[in-house]
Order: C-alpha cells, then structure tokens, then sequence
C-alpha cells in the first residue's frame, strides 16, 4: 500500500479551533495514516500552556508524527530565551511526541526556514539561511547518490516561493533554496505558513518542484479559506496525490486538483 500522510500546519494552540482538531484525531482514529506530519506554528505565542495543550494533543493521536517549527513557536514574551535558545520549547516537544518515521516510499527531508530575528520587519516571513539549506541538499543528494527510489519530500514552515506573479518572494533566500533542493533531486516541499491550500508545479532557474500547501487549524483563517488539512499519497519514483480535507466537511474532504 502506498504511504499516506496526513499533512497539517498552522494549529496556533491557544487560538486553535477545537472542531477542526477533532474533525482530524477523528479521521486519524478511523483511517490510521502512516504518519501525521505538522508544518509549524503549533502555537500562538510559544507559551508553556500552549505548548502543554500541543504535547497532550499530538501525544493522543497514536500515530508517528513528524514536526517542523513555524515562526510562532519561538518565545514572544521571553526576549532573552528567544535569542539565547529560541527552539528549546520546542524541541522539549518534539522529544516528547515525534518518535521517527520511516517509509519504504518516502523520505521526509526538514528545511528550518524560521530565524530568532531579521534585518526586517516584521520578522513573520522565511529565511532560509546556508546553515540549514546545506544539510538538506546534502542528504538529498546522498540518497539520490546511492540510487534511492522513494519520493523525497522536504517539509518546511515557510513557503519557498512567493505568489506567482508577484515581484518580490516574501521568503528570503527562497528561490535559490526552491532551485538547490530541485537541482539536487527532490520531488516537492510541503508547508504552511499562509494559512492557504494550494498545489502547484513551479519552476526556477530551470529546475521544476511541486510545492504544495495546506490551511490552518486555528481560527486565524484568512481570504475566507476554511480550516483544512492535506492528505499526500506517495509512492516511489516522485508519485505524489494529495487531496484537501475540510474540517467541517467530514471524512470525504474535497478533492484537489
């Protein structure tokens, strides 16, 4: 059977909504995918109790999960932890509901584009710095090396690529990440961040990559975008079928395109 993963981001515990959490343990509890992966901004404003509402949550669904961190779970009103260790919460937990995953169709490759700070304001947008594209374009090329058949996903908060059409990439460092990761052979990078679904094959420098993007789970919905997530069926050799779930559509979910 191919893997199926259900594809979340952008929970905001503290501003989630409850429905749309339960609209997903439900179908986690009855459809059991092989792995739940959550695109960051698990909280809203990195506090303990959110972070302790994210750890019972996530600890309840009994599935792997598989988590990146967005923009909002580094310390908002703890300026010292946030310079001096601004994933620490984070990583407490991740130790504690991110237990490994491992398929025989798909590698999941992680891309941090969140940062403590910024040469701009406000400090909401990606940056992908060469600390964190290099691993990711090293272990990709180290599969592709070694003959490795399984699609290779890189999963990161912040999309690589701006809206198409638009001049300027909100994500600094985004399209030369977008080419590196394309050029060094993976198949797509899944996020959040925008708090709108999409799916789309783009191109840079002559290097194509499917990028594809879910909604939030919070009430923080924007340009009328229910709350959803994504369920992304990979197979080897790049095959990748997603379809969009809305929370308060029940099981069926819409199908993307």
């Amino acid at each position: 059977m191919p893997t199926r993963l259900f594809h979340i981001s952008d929970v905001h515990f503290g501003v989630e909504d409850p429905a749309a959490l339960a609209a997903v343990a439900e179908a986690i509890a009855l459809e059991k995918p092989d792995a739940l992966v959550c695109t960051g901004d698990l909280t809203q404003r990195a506090k303990h109790s959110e972070y302790a509402a994210a750890r019972d949550w996530f600890s309840a669904l009994g599935v792997p999960v598989v988590l990146e961190p967005g923009n909002h779970d580094m310390p908002y009103y703890n300026p010292w932890e946030r310079f001096t260790d601004p994933f620490r919460r984070y990583n407490a937990l991740r130790a504690a509901v991110a237990d490994g995953f491992e398929s025989a169709d798909v590698v999941l490759v992680p891309l941090r584009t969140t940062v403590r700070a910024q040469t701009r304001f406000p400090w909401s947008d990606g940056v992908v710095k060469p600390a964190a594209l290099s691993p990711a374009v090293a272990a990709i090329r180290a599969l592709k090396d070694a003959g490795d058949p399984r699609t290779i996903i890189v999963i990161a908060h912040h999309p690589l690529l701006g809206d198409e059409g638009k001049p300027q990439n909100p994500t600094i460092g985004g399209d030369a990440a977008f080419a590196a990761l394309a050029a060094a052979g993976a198949d797509a990078v899944i996020s959040g961040h925008v708090h709108i679904p999409f799916d789309q094959h783009r191109s840079v420098g002559g290097h194509a990559m499917r990028m594809i993007g879910t909604g939030t789970l919070s009430t923080r919905l924007r340009q009328d975008s229910p709350a959803c997530w994504r369920v992304i069926t990979c197979e080897p050799g790049g095959v990748i079928a997603t379809e969009l779930r809305l929370a308060g559509a029940g099981l069926g979910g819409v199908q993307a395109a």
